[in-house]
């Protein structure tokens, strides 16, 4: 009697799950498979051929191999099931209903994601929204502005699950009652950074978290480059909000120009390094962003008839430059720009009494349009335009 392949002693669905994950630890990519497929049949017969054998089915080297070595390892396929079962991570495959076609679409999409969440947010027009790990108070104030808005509207806001405006850009989303995707640089038992783990937790709930990585997968440096592409790859287009010139952000919308994606980048003060990524995406040809609109009317027309009836133009308040203020307020106002400016320096600058400065500051910072850095500086506070 022959000995049973490591998915025969399974049940029909766990051993479905098992040349999944068998799958997905080779790392094949999805046209690959499907190609392989289309001439083999099933994924059970593929996954049973030797090394030469998928290799005349137009198999890499590197696939292959990993194909045949997981195959003899049914301990870590038996761990890899009981990791699923017990973060309730579901898997989509390449060559199965479910697969987002958006992301089929590029060169190099994974033959398996991993999912926790709800999957089908997956199927949803997408826009991905990146930045900083290191944002001002202003660029984090815009992402969760702009990714309210459109999650709002019904598109739903990818990102990378990292601090700064990734994060911003998942809570906007949650806080407007919209659907978030995170693309995690790990396997998705390993929630990072743990400072958003809580933030994680809210995404299944409203969301998804999706990983190519399989379970275990620490955060290694080389894996957040990859995930970039399929945060661009999933997305209608990318938006960038704040990027320093060398920023992880600008990979991303590398990726979303060869994807033949969008790519829209908000400006911002030329003394802020946050903002020099961005400017180097605009001379590149990146859509300058203002306003919610300068998204939305790069949009195909059959996203747009998906979208929520929502009139789109500046708020009353921002149009006019918010509520009037008495005019010692506009005077400080005027004179407080977005970038940190010393107290002392807005005494000299207006003219106004130390006195007459600390109180409009608390009182504009109440109202929420200015802030103070950790230094004790101020700034006037950014309102997105919708």
């Amino acid at each position: 009697m022959s000995a049973s392949t490591p998915t025969e002693a399974l049940t029909a669905g766990a051993a479905d799950t098992a040349e999944l994950c068998q799958l997905a630890r080779a790392g094949l990519d999805a046209h690959r498979l499907r190609e392989a497929l289309s001439r083999m049949g099933s994924l059970r017969e593929l996954l049973q051929c030797d090394e030469r054998g998928l290799r005349a089915l137009g198999i890499p080297q590197g696939s292959a191999r990993r194909l045949v070595i997981t195959r003899a390892q049914p301990e870590r396929l038996a761990a890899d099931l009981d990791c699923l079962q017990r973060h309730a991570i579901t898997l989509l495959a390449a060559h199965r209903p479910g697969y987002p076609p958006q992301l089929m679409a590029i060169a190099d999409a994974p033959a398996v994601l991993f999912v926790r969440g709800q999957a089908d947010c997956l199927l949803a027009p997408q826009l991905a929204m990146v930045g900083s790990r290191h944002p001002t108070a202003n660029g984090l104030q815009t992402a969760r502005d702009f990714a309210a808005h459109f999650a709002a509207i019904g598109l739903t806001i990818t990102s990378g699950l990292a601090l700064g405006i990734d994060a911003a850009s998942h809570a906007g989303a949650l806080a407007a009652g919209g659907r978030t995707v995170a693309v995690c640089g790990t396997g998705l038992d390993l929630l990072y950074p743990e400072r958003n783990a809580e933030l994680a937790e809210r995404i299944t709930r409203q969301g998804a978290l999706i990983s190519e990585f399989p379970p275990g997968t620490p955060p290694y440096p080389g894996n957040f480059p990859q995930r970039n592409r399929l945060i661009s790859g999933l997305s209608l287009g990318v938006l960038v909000v704040e990027a320093a010139r060398r920023s992880g952000s600008l990979a991303t919308a590398r990726c979303a120009g060869e994807q033949g994606r969008e790519v829209f980048a908000i400006p911002g003060s030329i003394h802020s390094s946050q903002s020099q990524g961005c400017h180097q995406l605009l001379r590149q040809g990146a859509i300058l962003v203002e306003t919610a609109e300068d998204v939305l009317s790069e949009l195909p027309k059959v996203v747009l008839d998906q979208l929520v009836a929502t009139p789109i133009g500046p708020r009353p308040e921002a149009a006019e430059g918010g509520p009037r203020l008495d005019n010692p307020a506009e005077i400080l106002l005027d004179a407080l720009g977005f970038e940190p400016t010393s107290v002392d320096a807005l005494i000299a600058s207006t003219g106004l009494s130390s006195s007459s400065v600390a109180s409009l500051l608390l009182t504009l910072e109440l109202e929420g349009r200015v802030a103070s850095d950790l230094s004790g500086r101020y700034f006037r506070c950014a309102r997105a335009l919708f």
